[in-house]
């Protein structure tokens, strides 16, 4: 099953870019390797996903969120292959900051949401390197960030 019939069955349809909000680019190639910019938790209706995990957002929200930027990290993929995610020959490594508690030490288990999107939409591709960290604030108080990097072709 090809990348696109697989978002199919998910019932996922990729959004443009966002507009970077400060002074980057929201991905950059060099070589056979994209860096996609850090991308926000955002809701369905586009709002910021605000909170922080251990305080007033549980794991499994923290995980539906992760799972959300995982969606958006794809569009912003697609746009820098040309619009063509076959090129993807495998997701490398995923930088997750959850903004989190002193006390919460769940990080990893809220991004597995994003991970485990990216195995189901990728398959052996998309099984990647990770780092995981609680950090005390995310930009506009978003829960999750996370970044990415990819090989294409």
């Amino acid at each position: 099953m090809s990348v696109y019939e697989k978002l199919k069955a998910l019932d996922i349809t990729l959004a443009a870019p966002a507009t970077p909000a400060a002074a980057y680019v929201m991905y950059a190639q060099t070589g056979n390797t994209v860096f996609i910019s850090g991308h926000i938790a955002k809701r369905a209706d586009g709002s910021v996903w605000v909170g922080q995990l251990g305080k007033n957002i549980d794991t499994a929200e923290g995980k539906q969120a992760a799972r959300a930027i995982a969606i958006d990290l794809i569009g912003t993929l697609q746009a820098a292959v040309g619009g063509d995610l076959n090129r993807v020959r495998r997701i490398v490594k995923l930088m997750s900051l959850v903004n989190s508690t002193p006390d919460f030490t769940e990080q990893h288990l809220v991004t597995n949401g994003a991970s485990e999107l990216l195995g189901e939409v990728f398959g052996d591709a998309g099984k990647h390197a990770r780092s995981a960290f609680g950090v005390a604030q995310i930009p506009l108080g978003a829960c999750v960030e996370i970044e990415l990097i990819a090989e294409v072709a």
